[in-house]
């Protein structure tokens, strides 16, 4: 089994508003250590774009791997980063697609992980959600999500 992890940094649009794109961009590199840190060396993370970052984990037995995992990511993400001198405290939702029960294709995957993760958000960030079938409801009945 693989696992995709669509991974979004909480309300990091005020980062940059606060602290300006520089900063942004030297959390992003930060965050983006933080996470490898806690994936084994067949796993694979990108960013996918903005405050994206997707993660292929690789070789998964059973659900309680992807938790572990998910879950020494968050922890990685609690100790607050220093960000040209300040503190900055990362929060991050978490969504969760399984090949082959979730998709058979990566855009399938991704769709679904990203559903996925916009649940976590919708019920109070910083928290991890799996794919459920029922997230397919049309987007237009979701109401629109903060970032």
């Amino acid at each position: 089994m693989l696992a995709l992890l669509f991974i979004d940094l909480d309300r990091f649009k005020s980062v940059n508003d606060s602290l300006g794109h520089a900063a942004g961009d030297e959390l992003l590199r930060e965050v983006a250590t933080r996470l490898s840190g806690c994936l084994r060396e067949v796993d694979m993370i990108a960013r996918h774009g903005g405050d994206e970052f997707v993660v292929l984990l690789e070789d998964i037995e059973r659900l309680e791997e992807v938790e572990q995992v998910t879950a020494r990511m968050r922890t990685a993400l609690t100790e607050p980063l220093t960000v040209q001198g300040q503190d900055v405290i990362v929060t991050s939702s978490i969504g969760v697609a399984l090949y082959p029960r979730d998709g058979e294709v990566a855009s399938t995957l991704l769709r679904n992980a990203d559903s996925a993760m916009y649940r976590a958000k919708d019920e109070g960030r910083n928290t991890v959600r799996f794919y459920l079938p029922e997230l397919d409801a049309p987007a237009t009945a979701r109401p629109p999500v903060k970032t």
